[in-house]
């Protein structure tokens, strides 16, 4: 089953095109294949949070991450109904107590592949406490297996990737053009399927800003392992909540960020 919804997945998440390639030497029609781009409108308990411009795969995944990231859902066991119309770009998710927010506190807002703030707190839970370490061997190895998971990026060059691993290997993996989404995507499958995130790390292709560590620490994620750069805030906010940051984590190299006692030297 899950093979099958892969393989779903890329079809859904490329297009061909025809395209006039032009050189030095001349120019020539070409098939070229893209990533996708959708929009998908996220309701919750009938009022409409969002609309999302992403690659129209795994909408329930991209609905519920989000949904929870923006500190409205906590667990599974809060959902009562989730409905997804592939065709038009709607999900809508029920909540057992089916709670209405007042309309000012849920600004229908229009969301950037890019993806950003939107109308929850800028704080989570509780700092994340964790006594997880890894070697730097082992970090290596998995953004190394992590940069082969990518399928539609490969074919398109136009997409973020997102994994949540254990320190051996990658669980679970999501792509999307935008990094808030895949990240979303992720952590929606987590949610979904009550799959652990306590001691667990996210790998992440695109930078990390405040946003995305927010979306981390409500998850209890003690670990963000980034190909690309984080922000000033993300570091400073990762020493505060208890959360290892690493960026430019590439080939053997990487920089730790905070929270550096656990990564062991290799």
């Amino acid at each position: 089953m899950e093979d099958r919804r892969l393989a779903r997945t890329e079809m859904e998440g490329t297009k061909k095109f025809t395209v006039l390639c032009v050189t030095e030497e001349g120019k020539r029609d070409l098939e070229d294949i893209l990533a996708r781009e959708s929009s998908l409108s996220v309701i919750l308990n009938g009022r409409e949070l969002a609309t999302l411009l992403c690659t129209p795969s795994n909408l329930d995944y991209l609905a519920v991450g989000f949904i929870a990231s923006e500190g409205l859902l906590r667990s599974k066991d809060e959902i009562k109904r989730i409905t997804v119309d592939d065709k038009n770009g709607t999900v809508w998710v029920e909540t057992i107590d089916n709670k209405r927010q007042p309309a000012e506190t849920l600004p229908k807002r229009v969301i950037a592949s890019s993806g950003g703030r939107g109308f929850a707190s800028v704080t989570p839970w509780r700092k994340v406490e964790s006594q997880m370490n890894i070697s730097a061997h082992d970090v290596f190895g998995l953004v190394e297996k992590f940069q082969h998971r990518s399928a539609i990026f490969r074919a398109t060059g136009g997409t973020h990737l997102a994994a949540l691993c254990d320190t051996s290997d990658i669980l679970i993996s999501a792509e999307d053009i935008g990094r808030h989404n895949a990240l979303d995507k992720v952590l929606g499958e987590c949610l979904l399927k009550n799959i652990p995130t306590d001691d667990r790390i996210v790998i992440t292709s695109g930078r990390v800003s405040s946003e995305i560590l927010l979306k981390v620490a409500r998850r209890r994620i003690p670990m963000t392992i980034s190909i690309s750069a984080p922000t000033d805030l993300a570091v400073r906010l990762a020493s505060d909540w208890g959360i290892t940051l690493i960026g430019f984590a590439r080939g053997k190299r990487m920089n730790v960020y905070a929270h550096s006692w656990r990564v062991e030297a290799a």
